[in-house]
């Protein structure tokens, strides 16, 4: 069981960051919290697409290639590649969108921006 976890230490790795992404999601009324919980998720989740990806001793599909035998898929790869300029641009756009809602309500805190509104 040690050897299973000491070789595959990169899945506890995204369980770990799974986890406290979606416990800062969950659990913060900060805005900006929640923010930084998503990035944290998502950081788990490439991990979690890269690793799939990675076989070992394989090697890229090339047209010249040496001849082995194991071949790595890039799809995963370039997926993430994607998701992160994806991942980019959501944080941007939660981010002006959080300095919006500042400037609109003063405070950044859930609880209190929910109370104003049900105020008005």
């Amino acid at each position: 069981m040690i050897d299973l976890l000491a070789t595959h230490y990169n899945y506890l790795v995204y369980v770990a960051l799974v986890g406290i992404g979606l416990y800062g999601v969950t659990a913060s009324s900060n805005l900006v919290k929640k923010i930084i919980g998503l990035n944290v998720f998502q950081v788990g989740i490439f991990l979690f697409f890269v690793t799939s990806g990675y076989i070992r001793g394989g090697s890229p599909p090339v047209v010249h290639g040496h001849g082995a035998e194991t071949f790595v898929s890039p799809l995963p790869h370039v997926l993430i590649l994607t998701a992160i300029v994806v991942g980019v641009s959501l944080t941007a756009v939660a981010l002006a969108l959080v300095v919006r809602i500042y400037n609109a309500y003063g405070t950044l805190d859930e609880e209190a921006i929910r109370e104003v509104q049900l105020d008005d």
